[in-house]
């Protein structure tokens, strides 16, 4: 697959924050255009390598893909939902990425490095996947029975991420990516996503939260020497990266660790606007069968 011209260097020194091992209680809590963490983090200095002159990155190998993909969507406000006409095409890319049965779309996000409103979230500012493998499989069993309520169920499925960015190149932000196989599969420390209409202060932010153990949670991560952080540089509005959030195969490269890093090198970036569609595919029994 071609890709796209860059002056971006090879690699690039930068900052990744990652939770400290004597954080204790790690929650997210989300309100409109504002996010917090209670977790307690540090920056680390890591040096993030331009996946352009690598590869061929291959999501069940590495965790994610570089893609071409043309979108007939022009209003993003419009197109956050699973029934949007652009969840219509995020399925029909993700089929042909993975070769799954079925994809089922869950919803879009806009996130901006400038400033957020009610409709956009700030970049992702740490290392983390968005859910644990419990929570993965909750989610997926849910979508699953959401759309065949009566069917055989699944072999295999993965929680995934189709991201692009929506400004062009080069961008303030870019998407920094972990390959998978410099993830040992014991890491990780859960993060529990609240959804409130304001964030909380002082003692609220550690009460006891009934059901808290069934609510969604993303994976965070300590600093390891061993990770290898990748990234592609002056994105194209006809380029996706396919993320791997979960397979439920563990023999494959099942989860990419990612975050969004301040790119110091390219005094010239421009704010980084980018949509991030998440949704579960599916290898079916039915189809097996």
């Amino acid at each position: 697959m071609a890709t796209t011209p860059s002056t971006a260097p090879a690699q690039v020194p930068a900052i990744i924050t990652y939770l400290l091992p004597t954080s204790r209680i790690n929650r997210r809590f989300w309100a409109p255009g504002e996010e917090y963490n209670t977790g307690v983090y540090a920056s680390y200095d890591v040096v993030i390598r331009n996946a352009r002159l690598a590869g061929p990155f291959r999501a069940d190998v590495h965790g994610f893909c570089l893609s071409q993909h043309h979108t007939a969507v022009t209003d993003w406000d419009a197109n956050y939902g699973p029934d949007s006409d652009y969840a219509a095409e995020v399925v029909e890319k993700v089929l042909e990425l993975t070769g799954a049965d079925l994809v089922v779309p869950m919803g879009g996000m806009v996130r901006t490095s400038g400033l957020t409103n009610a409709t956009m979230q700030p970049p992702a500012a740490e290392a983390h996947v968005d859910f644990t493998t419990r929570s993965a499989a909750m989610v997926a069993e849910r979508m699953y029975r959401k759309v065949r309520p009566h069917g055989a169920g699944y072999d295999r499925f993965i929680c995934f991420s189709l991201w692009r960015v929506l400004t062009p190149p080069p961008q303030d932000m870019p998407l920094a990516l972990c390959e998978a196989g410099s993830v040992r599969d014991d890491e990780g420390t859960a993060n529990t996503k609240v959804d409130v209409d304001v964030i909380p202060t002082g003692d609220a932010l550690f009460a006891a939260i009934a059901g808290e153990e069934d609510m969604v949670a993303a994976t965070i991560f300590h600093h390891s020497p061993d990770h290898r952080w990748w990234y592609f540089p002056d994105m194209m509005p006809d380029e996706v990266i396919f993320i791997t959030f979960h397979d439920s195969d563990h023999s494959k490269g099942w989860r990419a660790p990612h975050t969004a890093f301040r790119d110091t090198s390219r005094p010239d970036a421009v704010e980084r606007r980018s949509m991030e569609f998440r949704g579960v595919a599916f290898f079916t029994k039915d189809a097996a069968a």
